[in-house]
């Protein structure tokens, strides 16, 4: 990395804690190293494991300081040698391993895929995590297709209501399971039915489901498994607090798969026709400048339907 020229704005921590260890700072701008592009970051998605690495819950980066981010969109600005897919000027999303919060980043160009033309950029940085999350649950593990019956929990965040749209785009039938408030916005994304996110929605309401996709976890999560029928599968994007283990899933009949995300820009230009053609539509809740990456995080961690953004280039 150099020290001397260009600047680049970041938000950096220096502590696990609340929203308000976040701070924006400079730091030199990055060169691209051999495989990897210089971005010109338009738009970064907040996801909601970026609150469990800033408070410490789930220290993925280590201690800090570092900077937050997962899904960015934006203009490759510089290429590194041996980078053959992109040029300076093309417009690219994907999703990175951390510091997507930020004016500017290097990362793997593999990490890329070529943003949709009709795509703005807000609304594509919001969408590589749920994307890949969502076929990896749906499409390469549990197979889902016409006839399929779907539960999924938290519907309407982030991840969720791309699910449901993922899950219908394959043909399944797709319960949607999330606060009352929000199951007309769940219906227009195609929702077969939807359900109240309490023990008594699930226990009066659902069954026979092939496969429940669990992006929540803790004390309702044990209910799900009443939902299913024989050798039907839950999976569940938690590592933490994920509210029973497998062995319990297991001994119900029942299968389990831990849902693991990896960026991938080849995955995400197979996706990429969905969101083109609007067959998958991200809703974003609030856009908001890279300064108030505070506000993004208590945003966040309240309901918010669908994604929040920070804008670094407003």
């Amino acid at each position: 990395m150099t020290t001397a020229g260009p600047r680049a704005q970041v938000i950096t921590q220096h502590r696990f804690g609340g929203p308000d260890v976040l701070e924006i700072g400079e730091l030199a701008r990055p060169e691209p190293a051999p495989g990897e592009i210089l971005l010109r970051v338009h738009a970064a998605g907040v996801d909601p494991a970026d609150r469990l690495i800033r408070s410490g819950a789930a220290p993925l980066f280590g201690e800090p300081p570092f900077t937050l981010g997962w899904d960015v969109s934006g203009d490759v600005e510089e290429v590194g040698p041996e980078v053959t897919r992109f040029r300076p000027g093309d417009e690219v999303f994907g999703r990175i391993d951390g510091g997507g919060h930020a004016t500017h980043l290097t990362a793997p160009a593999d990490c890329f895929a070529a943003k949709p033309s009709g795509l703005v950029h807000a609304h594509a940085a919001a969408a590589p995590t749920a994307l890949l999350t969502a076929w990896r649950a749906l499409i390469d593990i549990a197979r889902v297709g016409p006839g399929s019956r779907v539960l999924i929990r938290a519907a309407a965040g982030g991840a969720g209501h791309v699910a449901v749209q993922l899950a219908k785009a394959e043909g399944a039938y797709v319960i949607g399971l999330a606060r009352a408030e929000d199951h007309d916005f769940l219906r227009d994304l195609g929702a077969d039915e939807c359900v109240d996110d309490t023990p008594a929605g699930l226990a009066e309401s659902v069954g026979g489901v092939d496969a429940a996709l669990d992006l929540v976890g803790g004390d309702l999560a044990p209910l799900l498994l009443g939902t299913l029928r024989p050798n039907g599968i839950l999976l569940s994007t938690v590592p933490a607090d994920l509210g029973l283990s497998p062995e319990d899933v297991e001994s119900h009949g029942l299968r389990f798969a831990l849902v693991r995300v990896d960026p991938s820009g080849d995955l995400l230009a197979r996706i990429a026709p969905l969101l083109a053609d609007r067959r998958v539509r991200v809703h974003v809740a609030a856009t908001l400048p890279l300064g108030e990456a505070a506000r993004a995080h208590e945003m966040g961690e309240g309901h918010a339907r669908g994604a929040i953004v920070l804008v670094p280039h407003p």
